[in-house]
């Protein structure tokens, strides 16, 4: 093979990317909210990855409200163990009766609040690019608190004449202020888990309490305060029990090494690990509000998710401020909330954050081996489908709680995983491992029927009629398992295991078809077609995120896709049964099937209606009128944000294979579905299937450059969607076959074209 011309003289010319990699995010896509913020869910979001922060307020106190995102009181609603004798054969109501009560549930870890000396919050500003928050004050003058990127330890400056003090307080010391000294013990209340007050302690400049908990468990939120060249800094620490030690002095020692070190050194680590963070791919789109909204939900990742930290659940480390226990217990969903919060960071590169959540499923092996013995009495693993961060199920609804399925989009992020990075070592020892131990718990569930086709016992849509079994299988779980059974198979092929991979692929032929109407609308179940504005689009996620039915498929798949998206449902210009999250997943799937407007304006609908101010997902309209759903509460979930924030990125870039279980490269699409609304965009580094980084430039609605940067030597193919324009390569080795263009390139090859 000829090597790869990186230069000549038709190529001397700068791809036109118009970031500055070293200015991302822009200070003028900041997050700034004027004061007061009187509601902890509408805060400034900072943390680490383990702890967490919201910084809110207004008048003359700052609050910095604390989590972690290990604590957790895990102890039983009923029976310990209630699994091992209500098994999936047996069924039983406490597979519901489980979840209801206090606890388990996420605990907070309390709060600080500042109070100003004569002087008064004006607006609370966060510099996602430095991850710092900003509290600027009336006089001109401005608090800063940062959540260090690389030590367990938050810094809070601010000048000694504005300070005129602070308190640190409890959960339960919260909930008396917030809630009412006389607040009884309800269900939602930490007041209603029984535990004893914390203990304060005072010494020197230091200030703590320790809050014991369940089951052992103690924590504390530690202060240790220095004055220098007339400013306050304050450093915080969250340490337990648990950290190896007794949890005052771990804060203590945390705290005075980070004042000891200095504040600045401190800062520079801090910047420095979020340049690297920021540095694996920039998005630069022309509106503000969708780049202001694109690269809020990208820091989530950065403040939220670490590989050595428990996953984020529901609301990840900004847990409920007030003294109230966090909704849905702050719990892991996994019939949608954990896997598409882990969706998004395979295209922007993060993989460090996102395999947070890789390394918790890995870690439960034994756990969730046991459990697949002991509830769906099988050989491998089974993912319970609402957990604890032990692991343990939770029970709920149990159509979804305690559905096998859940494990197999589980075992999809895995996949994904191993596609995006392009790492053998990773397929070998983590992914191909973890997902044929979980098809092994599906191959041991299913039965033939009377026509050979593999069924469950009883079968699931997630949320669909709340809690009802629908007719086996139904198309939720036959797009899961298919899609497990195909990507277990694709992984074996990989590492030459040609035996399995055609066991596997055999499996996946048995389940047999989809369900499709006449006119090939995707329907719930072989009965059931779907006539309502459900907000779980479970029944058509072969589509997306599963890629089983594409628009580059045969007839019969563009008709499935096409009957089933231009159905009247999905098209209403009112949805009083979506959530927030479902806007953005309709944005995700038309933008996978190529429709670009449709794609555009479900993330508009969601990005005008369904985040608060500050950027967080909630689930239902807050427009004044509810012009696009029912209007109401607004608990906030992550899953929204980052399912979001793919659909930016499918806009602009895609590389799926058409032939799922098949071991061949994706195609990579560039600019597949860019709304004319966005003709002049560019964006640095995304990544596609088989390691490869993108970079490609949009002007005047035409694609105007391109790059693709090989991680490991092998084929790149290239749609032709460049709408008539003929690229000019820096190799004469491109082949256009069939629409594809095609070149082999070595590791670390970099292919350019300009139109």
């Amino acid at each position: 093979m000829k090597k790869l011309l990186l230069s000549f003289s038709l190529f001397c010319f700068a791809i036109g990317f118009s970031q500055d990699i070293n200015n991302f995010p822009k200070g003028e896509n900041n997050l700034i909210l004027q004061a007061p913020i009187s509601s902890w869910d509408e805060a400034i979001p900072l943390g680490n990855g383990l702890t967490g922060g919201l910084l809110w307020g207004g008048k003359n106190t700052i609050k910095l409200s604390l989590d972690r995102g290990d604590l957790w009181d895990e102890r039983t609603n009923g029976p310990k163990d209630w699994w091992k004798t209500q098994t999936w054969v047996k069924g039983g109501n406490m597979w519901e009766d489980a979840y209801y009560g206090a606890y388990p549930t996420k605990l907070p870890a309390g709060g600080i609040e500042f109070t100003l000396n004569n002087n008064t919050v004006k607006s609370f500003e966060l510099d996602k690019q430095k991850a710092t928050g900003i509290v600027h004050l009336t006089n001109g003058k401005k608090a800063e608190v940062f959540f260090s990127a690389v030590k367990p330890v938050a810094i809070f400056r601010i000048s000694d004449q504005d300070l005129k003090g602070f308190e640190i307080l409890s959960p339960l010391q919260v909930s008396a202020k917030y809630r009412g000294e006389s607040a009884g013990p309800d269900s939602h209340s930490v007041n209603a888990l029984g535990y004893p007050e914390a203990i304060n302690g005072v010494k020197g400049n230091a200030k703590w309490y320790v809050q014991q908990a369940a089951e052992g468990l103690a924590y504390c939120v530690y202060t240790e305060t220095r004055h220098v060249k007339g400013e306050s800094i304050i450093a915080i620490s969250v340490t337990t029990n648990r950290d190896g030690g007794n949890p005052v002095m771990l804060g203590k020692q945390h705290c005075i090494e980070a004042l000891n070190n200095g504040i600045d050194k401190c800062f520079s680590e801090h910047v420095k690990w979020w340049k690297a963070f920021w540095g694996q791919s920039q998005i630069n789109l022309p509106e503000k509000r969708m780049q202001d909204y694109y690269t809020f939900a990208r820091y989530l990742y950065g403040s939220g998710s670490r590989a050595d930290a428990p996953p984020m659940p529901l609301q990840g480390v900004w847990t409920s401020a007030t003294g109230s226990l966090p909704p849905w217990k702050g719990d892991y969903h996994s019939d949608l909330n954990t896997q598409m919060t882990y969706i998004a960071y395979q295209t922007a590169g993060n993989f460090e954050e996102g395999s947070s959540y890789l390394n918790f499923l890995w870690n439960k092996r034994d756990l969730w081996r046991a459990f697949a013995k002991d509830f769906y009495e099988t050989p491998g693993l089974a993912v319970p489908g609402v957990m604890t961060v032990a692991g343990q199920p939770l029970g709920g609804w149990a159509a979804f709680s305690l559905s096998p399925t859940m494990t197999s989009w589980n075992a999809h992020l895995f996949y994904l995983h191993w596609l995006y990075t392009a790492d053998d070592t990773f397929l070998k020892e983590r992914a191909y491992p973890w997902c044929k131990e979980a098809a092994e718990c599906l191959r041991g569930l299913l039965k033939p029927d009377k026509d050979g086709k593999l069924k469950l016992l009883r079968s699931s849509s997630p949320e669909i009629f709340n809690n009802k079994w629908l007719e086996p299988n139904t198309n939720y779980d036959l797009m899961s398992i298919k899609m497990h059974f195909l990507a277990v198979a694709e992984m074996a092929e990989a590492q030459g295991l040609t035996s399995e991979a055609k066991s596997w692929n055999e499996l996946a032929t048995k389940l047999g078809d989809f369900h499709v109407a006449a006119d090939g609308e995707l329907m719930l179940d072989s009965k059931l077609l779907l006539r309502e504005h459900h907000r779980h689009l479970s029944n058509i996620i072969g589509i997306y995120p599963f890629n089983l039915i594409t628009v580059e498929g045969n007839k019969e798949d563009q008709q499935r896709i096409n009957t089933t998206l231009n159905r009247p449902e999905w098209n209403a210009p009112k949805h009083n049964e979506w959530c927030g999250y479902s806007w953005a997943w309709m944005a995700c799937m038309q933008a996978r099937v190529g429709n670009a407007e449709s794609a555009y304006h479900h993330l508009d609908v969601f990005e005008k209606a369904y985040i608060l101010r500050n950027g967080f997902h909630v689930n239902q309209d807050q427009t004044p009128d509810s012009r696009y759903g029912s209007g109401g509460g607004k608990p906030f979930t992550l899953e929204g944000n980052f399912l979001a924030m793919q659909a930016v990125q499918e806009m602009l870039l895609q590389s799926w294979s058409a032939t799922p279980g098949k071991l061949d490269s994706g195609i990579i699409r560039i600019f597949p579905a860019t709304p004319k609304e966005w003709a002049d965009v560019s964006f640095t580094d995304l990544r596609a299937e088989g390691g490869y980084k993108v970079s490609a430039t949009r002007k005047e609605g035409k694609i105007s450059s391109l790059s693709i940067t090989a991680k490991k030597t092998g084929t790149v193919r290239i749609k032709d969607s460049f709408e008539g324009k003929t690229p000019k390569w820096n190799s004469k080795e491109v082949k256009l076959q069939n629409g594809i263009y095609e070149i082999n390139l070595e590791a670390g090859g970099k292919l350019e074209a300009k139109f």
